[in-house]
């Protein structure tokens, strides 16, 4: 059996990839990836933990949490298909000449 600290490492290690890539691109898409990895490495926390104690709590919120995910992904690329047809280009800084 794996060690939880283990799952805790990993998960850390991947979330900070992803809060990275929120602080230092300007990409919509790198951006968007990067919150889907954020939101992967509180599912490995969910589940691992689930695991260690014996309670489906975890893997219920694990749900969830991917119901989350796939609906931000869905907005997060109709915005980004906005971003792209107006501007030309993906970039985040170009939305601020979108507002009124």
């Amino acid at each position: 059996m794996v060690p939880l600290s283990y799952y805790l490492l990993l998960s850390a290690a991947v979330f900070s990839i992803g809060v990275f890539g929120v602080l230092a691109r300007r990409n919509a898409l790198v951006f968007l990836m990067s919150v889907e990895l954020m939101l992967n490495a509180a599912n490995v926390v969910f589940v691992a933990a689930s695991g260690q104690y014996g309670d489906v709590t975890g893997q219920v919120f694990s749900l969830f949490t991917m119901a989350l995910a796939a609906a931000e992904v869905a907005v997060g690329i109709g915005i980004v298909l906005v971003l792209y047809r107006t501007f030309g280009a993906v970039d985040v800084a170009a939305a601020d000449a979108m507002r009124w």
